[in-house]
């Protein structure tokens, strides 16, 4: 039983209420009373009160039954807007959304500069024009949620970002300085993992989320919550020795994983065996699809170097379900296949390995639904992954 003082249960009541109004998409209040196990009393007091902050609105739903059509509640998605920012080595992406993670904007912008100052003040720019075009919401835009690819503290503050070579900056006190608007910082590969649950695997619990673009992170969800260790700099394996005495890696040690198994390793490869620059996903296409022997010959290495680290994480956690991110797993063909017939011991158990949908919006997306989780202060999200998600444009 839930003891403490008045508005801490009416908070707790608030919070449960709006839940299953955003889970529900449309219900009704006598619903609401049955599935939270609120008197109706109490719903009706909640629910004026959301209406009267403009969080929720009232629609009659239609029916051919005979007598009153039922009144139902729906989240008020266009209160406000949420901006994510997937903060890469190369190239910047924002995706400003509204208060059920439909894309309003996405735009990525490349990146020739790795200076700390340089980049504060053009991120600071850009959320101040974004943040514009929401003046006109009720709420305006009411988060922002910044991935990172590197690592990240429980207070949020960067510890240490590789491709940027940064190390201990508080860059969410520094853009919150400029502006009038609540920033959080996480780990991309945190927001990846927390995207797949909560546009995808919706009863997904305990589940493992490898992005493999720049580098290689891990979001670990284990029992239904995000780990992220003493510190909160849990899942950097991309950065757990495969290779002693292995290639050099700019985290100071030798045969990180990421050196052999993620996307920007084997496009390096790729570049150095082809003899050609700036390969592009095309590029790799039509080499698989052409069956170049060395090409062919790559992929296969890099799917077994893949599956020796998979096998290490298999064996810690025992997941559920194991989302792989890249674009280059979805080209080559038999994929996933080929990464099983690796996994071929008898300890390893997990219930299914699938390639993410989301690829390189994954990290944006799960910012978006950090920000509105956030901001609804709801126990838990579920959103619908939406069919007109904007392709990223490069400016």
């Amino acid at each position: 039983m839930v003891t403490g003082d008045g508005a801490y249960i009416k908070k707790i009541n608030r919070n449960s209420i709006l839940g299953k109004i955003v889970e529900n998409g449309m219900i009704s209040r006598a619903e609401l009373s049955k599935i939270t196990g609120l008197n109706k009393a109490t719903i009706s007091v909640q629910v004026a009160d959301l209406l009267d902050k403009e969080l929720i609105y009232e629609t009659q739903q239609e029916h051919n039954a005979v007598g009153r059509r039922p009144i139902m509640l729906s989240l008020n998605r266009e209160a406000g807007c949420v901006l994510g920012i997937d903060l890469d080595y190369k190239q910047i992406t924002y995706t400003l959304s509204d208060l059920l993670g439909f894309p309003l904007i996405s735009d990525t912008y490349e990146l020739d500069t790795s200076n700390y100052d340089e980049i504060r003040e053009l991120v600071a720019n850009h959320i101040k024009k974004y943040k514009r075009k929401c003046d006109d919401m009720r709420y305006g835009m009411v988060n922002v949620v910044i991935a990172i690819h590197g690592t990240v503290g429980k207070d949020e503050t960067i510890f240490f970002i590789p491709q940027h070579q940064w190390r201990n900056k508080d860059l969410k006190a520094d853009l919150e300085k400029d502006l009038e608007i609540s920033v959080h910082i996480e780990n991309n590969a945190n927001l990846c993992a927390f995207a797949e649950k909560i546009f995808k695997h919706h009863h997904t619990d305990n589940l493992l989320c490898i992005s493999m673009y720049s580098g290689i992170g891990l979001g670990i969800i284990m029992d239904g919550e995000l780990i992220k260790g003493y510190h909160g700099y849990a899942g950097e394996m991309g950065h757990m020795v495969i290779f002693p005495d292995g290639k050099p890696c700019k985290c100071g040690n030798k045969g990180c994983w990421e050196l052999y198994a993620s996307e920007k390793s084997l496009f390096s490869l790729l570049s150095k065996q082809m003899n050609k620059s700036d390969i592009s996903y095309q590029d790799i296409q039509n080499w698989i699809n052409t069956k170049e022997p060395e090409v062919c010959e790559q992929m296969h290495r890099f799917i077994k170097h893949l599956s020796i680290g998979l096998n290490n994480i298999i064996n810690l956690y025992n997941p559920e379900t194991i989302v792989l991110n890249s674009e280059v797993l979805h080209l080559y063909p038999n994929a996933i296949e080929e990464i099983k017939t690796n996994l071929t011991s008898s300890v390893s158990q997990y219930r299914e390995l699938v390639i993410s949908d989301l690829d390189k919006n994954a990290s944006v997306m799960g910012a978006c639904a950090f920000g509105i989780k956030s901001f609804l202060e709801i126990p838990e999200l579920n959103l619908e992954l939406s069919e007109k998600l904007l392709p990223l444009e490069t400016k």
